[in-house]
């Protein structure tokens, strides 16, 4: 009886390699086409195809345990630069939808819109490199996967060019993401001078055989701001209030989403493989540092949240304030904590939010597409003539805010446990003090649409 052929090991790349052949055609099309009545739904049509065939393989993948321990572990590639494991399938899974989401919700969006080609493209090729920052295990591959990411993030922002609002926001997320890559590349070289390695495990393996010094220890510092940026953690959160509200509102999605699980999967891969905390124990307790700062994300984040009057504003704040949640995935990694368990209550909630997240700035999206105002005042009543919509967006806020029922309740339970299991009882604190407080800005979005009449 005949057997199936093995697939190659290169083949484990193939949802980001379909993104980035996804990309190319787009632009093939653009060339052939670029004034044709039908190039508009071409475009649509070969992005959510290809965001759907990298779904779909991803979607194999994890079913057939690749890279996963049952079927021999982690399979490594070019040289030990790349890994594809459950860990990058799961994320690849997270942006791919959202890349589907966000595609189909641009369609109507972008009707009026004079670069929907590279507008497309810009998106997929940032998914491209997202993909591939939850699959970067070296420091160089994971630089080079954060720029793919980062660079057509930065033209989406200020693609609605005839907008002020949007092309400023564009700039100042280009300045701050110029400054946070600078830092991130100088820690990099810090790092290998003190190691004399780019693979994470190599670079551990380093570590535990050579002495500290402190020079490592700042290496690791920069390392922690250039991820913070990515994620929109604080002090390098002020450019996502901008980005986001000045963005098309689709793009606010994808980037507060997708943009942001990326980079928290990469920050585990980093901090959990080339910087575990027994090799660097002796000059930095990296730990001690991600508890602060997601402490002062999730509170600064919420508080600032709670006194916006626009609603897409509100939720830049709040997305803002979930990066601290998830930060608890670091900060709770303490010497005694469940390692699994801690990391996994961060994906958990990765997962969640991205999916809420991603549905309700979609809402804002449509409301704009309506031509209704971005204000609470202006959602009053909206209700009455869009039930269904509100009825989603409601399940999207109550969720977001954690109460018992769905998902975000139980992310933000495992959270909760994971900070108990780490021993850091202040984060646990932080975490329902600042739930129940964005229950309050949450609400008042249900109460605009469904209660309130219009003024």
């Amino acid at each position: 009886m005949s057997t199936a052929p093995a697939l190659p090991p290169i083949a484990a790349l193939a949802p980001p390699v379909i993104l980035a052949l996804t990309a190319m055609f787009l632009l093939l099309v653009d060339s052939v086409d670029p004034d044709g009545d039908a190039s508009s739904l071409l475009l649509a049509v070969t992005s959510t195809v290809g965001s759907l065939l990298a779904l779909g393989v991803t979607g194999w993948f994890l079913l057939a345990g690749t890279g996963q321990p049952r079927t021999g572990g982690a399979i490594t590639l070019l040289g030990d630069a790349l890994v594809v494991d459950g860990m990058s399938l799961f994320l690849t899974a997270i942006v791919a939808s959202v890349v589907l989401l966000v595609v189909l919700a641009s369609y109507d969006y972008l009707a009026d819109h004079p670069y929907q080609a590279e507008y497309y493209t810009m998106v997929v090729l940032a998914a491209t490199g997202m993909t591939l920052m939850a699959s970067a295990n070296s420091f160089a591959t994971a630089f080079i996967a954060m720029e793919l990411s980062s660079l057509p993030s930065y033209a989406l922002v200020a693609s609605l060019k005839q907008n002020r609002g949007s092309v400023e926001a564009g700039l100042k997320y280009f300045l701050i993401g110029a400054l946070s890559s600078a830092i991130l590349l100088y820690g990099i070289s810090l790092v290998y001078a003190a190691s004399g390695a780019l693979v994470f495990a190599d670079v551990a393996a380093a570590l535990a055989d050579t002495p500290l010094t402190g020079v490592l220890g700042i290496g690791v510092l920069m390392v922690v701001g250039g991820l913070a940026f990515k994620t929109a953690s604080v002090p390098f959160h002020f450019w996502a209030p901008e980005a986001y509200e000045g963005a098309p509102a689709p793009i606010s999605a994808f980037l507060s989403s997708a943009s942001k699980a990326a980079g928290f999967v990469l920050a585990f891969r980093i901090f959990t493989v080339a910087f575990p905390q027994s090799a660097v124990a002796g000059v930095i307790d990296w730990a001690v540092a991600f508890q602060i700062l997601a402490i002062l994300t999730m509170t600064i984040g919420t508080f600032a949240a709670a006194t916006q009057e626009n609603v897409k504003r509100m939720l830049a704040y709040s997305s803002i304030g979930h990066a601290g949640y998830v930060l608890i995935g670091l900060a709770a990694l303490t010497g005694d904590a469940n390692q699994s368990f801690v990391l996994g209550a961060g994906m958990a909630h990765l997962f969640v939010y991205g999916f809420m997240n991603t549905g309700a700035f979609l809402f804002v999206a449509l409301v704009e597409y309506w031509g209704v105002g971005r204000t609470f005042e202006d959602y009053n009543g909206l209700a009455k003539q869009a039930p269904l919509a509100c009825a989603a967006m409601t399940i999207f806020m109550f969720s977001l805010a954690g109460l018992p029922f769905g998902g975000g309740f139980l992310s933000k339970f495992y959270l909760l446990m994971a900070a108990i299991n780490g021993g850091v009882a202040l984060l646990a604190v932080a975490l329902i003090v600042n739930s129940a407080l964005s229950l309050y800005f949450y609400s008042r979005v249900v109460k605009a649409m469904w209660i309130d009449e219009p003024t």
